[in-house]
């Protein structure tokens, strides 16, 4: 049991534990179950985009059963990677994926890759699937963020914001970091964290929003294969930059120098703008660019018809008029010859 407050905001001794309900002497947290509430919510709104696209639920249960443990595995093994030494020491601890400890990134990368593979076994277009899950994505890391708040964790550094948060937790990491060295501003709640796990969490509500309600619901504006996974790309690569770069728990590429995750969020940020530039200028050059060539053709089409017809009316004149000629020229003969016939009788 911990005990959170928002003293800016008036909220004081709020309690929380980790532990949501025990069967026996088996604890299920919070965290675990937020996490799969995520991944149920996720699950459904799938389920609806996939009914939207004419794909069957068979469709769907074979990517949830490909798409999701993969994504979890590579969340899990992304973070002990980066914490190796930690892991090495206690072997044990790597399977303990309740007690925290998922790098959303990992989750991505291997989700994704199992999301392409399955996609292209089916038959389905591998950028179709991919602009049904980003939303979903969204979906499941905005409330799974409040995982981390029911650990107390991945939280930002000292603030003095209103919505600073404070809890002992807190004060130990900071003191043991050298973040603050006066207890004092502690115990008058006067110095508390950045809820960055709130600050994430706002991010991908927002971002889903502005997603769903101007790509998903307006197809007009919805004109590329994924569009909607490269702004996903976008949208989360810029919000995590920033967050990233207030918490103090970061995995580190180079220590003190480089922050994984936001040396990832910046690939992902460049990598979504450049996918979209050429998402965009195929759809110029070979999507706009073929409706340019059918018109062209149907009017040339249309211009030859029509001189087909010109041609074939001057044709059937012009035979029209060498019959008559030919006709009244063999009426000729025919007369003269019924003369000649007449004058040798005589």
């Amino acid at each position: 049991m911990k005990i959170v407050s928002f003293p800016g905001l008036g909220i004081n001794g709020l309690k929380v534990n980790s532990v949501c309900f025990t069967i026996g002497s088996l604890q299920v947290t919070w965290y675990s179950v937020i996490i799969t509430t995520g991944i149920l919510l996720a699950a459904l709104y799938v389920w609806f985009r996939f009914k939207e696209a004419g794909l069957s639920t068979d469709d769907l249960i074979d990517f949830a059963l490909f798409v999701v443990p993969s994504g979890i595995i590579g969340a899990r093994l992304y973070y002990v990677l980066f914490k190796l030494e930690y892991y090495l020491d206690d072997p044990k601890q790597i399977f303990m994926v309740w007690e925290g400890g998922l790098a959303i990134y990992g989750g991505i990368i291997t989700g994704g890759i199992a999301a392409v593979l399955v996609a292209r076994h089916k038959k389905i277009k591998m950028l179709k699937i991919l602009d049904m899950l980003a939303p979903a994505v969204m979906m499941a890391q905005a409330l799974g963020r409040w995982g981390n708040f029911a650990n107390v964790e991945a939280f930002g550094g000292p603030t003095r914001l209103p919505w600073r948060m404070c809890s002992k937790s807190i004060e130990m990491d900071f003191i043991s970091k050298g973040l603050v060295t006066d207890v004092e501003v502690f115990n008058e709640q006067a110095v508390g964290a950045h809820p960055t796990f709130l600050y994430e969490s706002l991010w991908n509500i927002i971002g889903f929003l502005v997603i769903y309600f101007v790509f998903v619901r307006k197809k007009n504006l919805h004109k590329i294969d994924g569009q909607i996974f490269y702004s996903y790309l976008i949208w989360y690569g810029l919000g995590r930059l920033w967050i990233e770069g207030l918490r103090t728990d970061s995995l580190y590429l180079i220590e003190d120098v480089i922050r994984v995750s936001q040396l990832v969020a910046l690939l992902s940020f460049l990598a979504g703008i450049g996918l979209m530039i050429w998402g965009f200028n195929r759809y110029l050059k070979y999507g706009k660019g073929k409706m340019i060539l059918v018109i062209e053709r149907e009017q040339k089409d249309t211009k030859t018809k029509g001189n087909n017809k010109a041609k074939s009316g001057n044709f059937s004149q012009t035979s029209t008029t060498n019959e008559v000629k030919n006709n009244g020229t063999n009426n000729k003969r025919k007369r003269s010859g019924s003369k000649g016939k007449r004058k040798h009788k005589k």
